[in-house]
């Protein structure tokens, strides 16, 4: 494995796992590129947009009950504040929990202290953090200013934790760091293996870890069936869960994307087991995941009740939705191992899956297990995907793709991306809870979701017919992968 907690700064996808976010064609031509080591990253000459690394690392840390957050950073760097916050207390309902703001702090980097540095700014907003909240854990991210004008973080988080008596974890997240901006997942879930797990105490062969976005819960009614319990990790946790997931019998995660270090690290570190086994989306990847669980959990006998129950209970349902959906074309734009899973799940469902945004492609992930190639996994028991692109989101190639394709219907996982859709008149689906469609009743769940989105089509043809594109004609007559392979970076 690649994990190495005694660095105090996690190292970058493109290093650690060979990680790309420039690629044109189909998905069986990528998956045998990533076997054979002849991967390599195509720059785009033109990027519209990108993702942060520092909003992914936020986004997680922001969501532990009991701890602060402080951004290290110019107040621009906090604009999305507000959204992560929204999401917060819209994820304390979902799990029915006290609703509370996220405590989030920014130190408000100006241009003096780009000048003069900003550690004095730093230590006062710890300060201030500790006397306002009195908080289980400080975690400090840093940002492309703070990282430009080399301020020491690490230092000053590691002479706050000795003067507070609490974990100040230092979080190396700066944009600039990676073109992955997953890597700020990475970074979070660094800070966290090395600062606030602890050893195990006493193992509890009933707990499972999960690592999730803010989904729903569904794994309490699913894994109680089986005598499990899930303890949902990072979102919605608190200081002391986190310190005991170390404890746990098993790990599985919603989506490698998001999981594949934290994982990796607590198998390497605490002989915590993964599942290694692409996420339980579809019928088949359901099969594979779960009686891989039961597997490392020693219960194997359950795994196959549950998983013959959950069939018979939507397979009346399930043959109708298909009868419905078969042979509608739909384009999915989500990020890596959860748009592959998305793919399954539509597949499984007998629709054609035309093409495909993925925002970047891990050739391997952290537990360099095989088991765990979702998109391999896919292209081995669907086939191919054709119009399959890797692009850090880049709206300009989607929309020229999708203007070609003419799909029936738009899967989006990001709200930017999902409005391009009714602009070109098509029905789209943006998908909020990861857990809406996992598991053998998110078949159903996605299925239903689907039949009601294809039912607006005159509406989004009625919204289209009033929106003028910002691209022109010359554009969507272009190869829409002109830029890629381009020798500039992004």
């Amino acid at each position: 494995m690649s994990i190495n907690i005694k660095s105090p700064e996690v190292e970058i996808r493109e290093s650690r796992l060979g990680s790309i976010t420039g690629f044109g064609g189909s998905a069986k031509e990528l998956c045998s590129k990533s076997r054979s080591g002849k991967l390599c990253e195509k720059r785009r000459s033109f990027s519209q947009c990108l993702g942060c690394s520092s909003g992914n690392a936020l986004c997680q840390l922001v969501m532990i009950q009991d701890a602060v957050v402080i951004n290290h950073a110019p107040i621009g760097c906090a604009a999305d504040f507000q959204d992560y916050n929204f999401t917060n207390r819209v994820g304390q309902r979902k799990r029915k929990l006290p609703l509370k703001n996220a405590r989030l702090l920014n130190t408000n980097l100006k241009e003096k202290d780009m000048i003069y540095g900003g550690i004095f700014k730093l230590e006062k907003t710890i300060e201030e953090a500790y006397k306002r909240f009195k908080p289980k854990a400080i975690f400090v991210t840093t940002s492309c200013a703070s990282g430009i004008i080399g301020d020491d973080v690490e230092e000053v988080t590691d002479e706050a934790q000795k003067k507070l008596g609490i974990p100040v974890v230092f979080v190396a997240c700066e944009g600039f760091r990676s073109r992955i901006w997953t890597t700020g997942f990475d970074a979070a879930y660094h800070g966290i293996l090395r600062k606030i797990v602890k050893p195990p105490v006493k193992k509890r062969e009933d707990m499972v870890n999960v690592i999730n976005f803010w989904g729903s819960d569904i794994f309490t009614e699913l894994f109680g069936q089986i005598g499990l319990k899930p303890n949902y990790i990072v979102p919605f946790s608190t200081i002391d869960q986190l310190e005991k997931i170390s404890e746990a019998a098993a790990t599985v995660q919603i989506c490698p994307t998001l999981g594949t270090y934290l994982a990796a690290g607590l198998e390497q570190e605490y002989g915590v087991p993964e599942v290694k086994a692409p996420p339980a989306y579809g019928i088949k990847g359901a099969d594979m995941w779960f009686r891989e669980l039961g597997k490392v959990t020693h219960r194997e006998k359950e795994v196959e009740k549950l998983i013959k129950s959950e069939k018979d209970k939507i397979a009346p349902g399930l043959e109708e939705l298909r009868s419905k959906l078969k042979g509608k074309r739909v384009y999915v734009t989500a990020g890596a191992a959860h748009g592959h899973s998305l793919i399954a799940l539509l597949k499984d469902l007998h629709m054609e899956v035309v093409g495909a945004a993925i925002f970047h492609h891990d050739p391997c992930y952290d537990n360099m297990d095989p088991k765990s190639d979702s998109l391999g996994y896919v292209v081995k028991n669907y086939g191919d995907v054709k119009n399959f692109n890797i692009c850090n989101k880049q709206p300009f190639e989607l929309v020229n793709i999708l203007n070609r394709l003419k799909p029936d219907l738009l899967v989006a996982r990001h709200g930017g991306m999902s409005s391009w859709g009714p602009k070109l008149g098509i029905p789209t689906f943006l998908m909020g809870d990861e857990q809406f469609g996992l598991g053998y009743e998110g078949l159903i769940n996605y299925g239903n979701k689907i039949v009601d989105v294809l039912a607006t089509k005159e509406f989004v043809k009625n919204i289209a017919a009033h929106c003028e594109l910002p691209y022109t004609d010359w554009w969507l007559k272009q190869d829409p992968y002109s830029f890629l392979g381009g020798g500039h970076s992004d």
